[in-house]
């Protein structure tokens, strides 16, 4: 399914949305208000107004894909509500999904590279 890599592109919608859409109605928010393409391999994140649900949709090459989750425990850390659309890392996306605190989560400083005896 979905496996966090460096070149996955994950696109938050930060402000709520209905929770009765699916994988269309979703779709058809992207095109509209987050001036995406469902179609494009990005994972699209929405949430609902209840903090401890989410859903993605993404196109996996031979169809448009829906996963739904909600916490049992918790809540799912967001970004301060507001009408826009935010990038995560492959990383953060999966502190996010997993309920972690996804602001935690910073990238790596470059390696530097040893200085060999002259």
């Amino acid at each position: 399914m979905i496996g966090p890599s460096g070149t996955l592109r994950v696109m938050i919608a930060t402000g709520p949305v209905d929770f009765r859409k699916g994988a269309e109605g979703l779709a058809a928010l992207v095109k509209a208000e987050m001036g995406g393409d469902p179609f494009s391999g990005t994972v699209y994140v929405f949430r609902a107004k209840r903090t401890d649900r989410i859903k993605l949709i993404f196109w996996y090459g031979t169809g448009m894909c829906l996963v739904a989750k909600r916490l049992e425990d918790g809540e799912f850390r967001w970004p301060k509500m507001q009408d826009g659309v935010m990038h995560l890392t492959a990383a953060q996306f999966s502190a996010l999904f997993e309920g972690l605190d996804w602001k935690r989560v910073h990238a790596r400083e470059p390696a530097r590279v040893p200085v060999t005896p002259g």
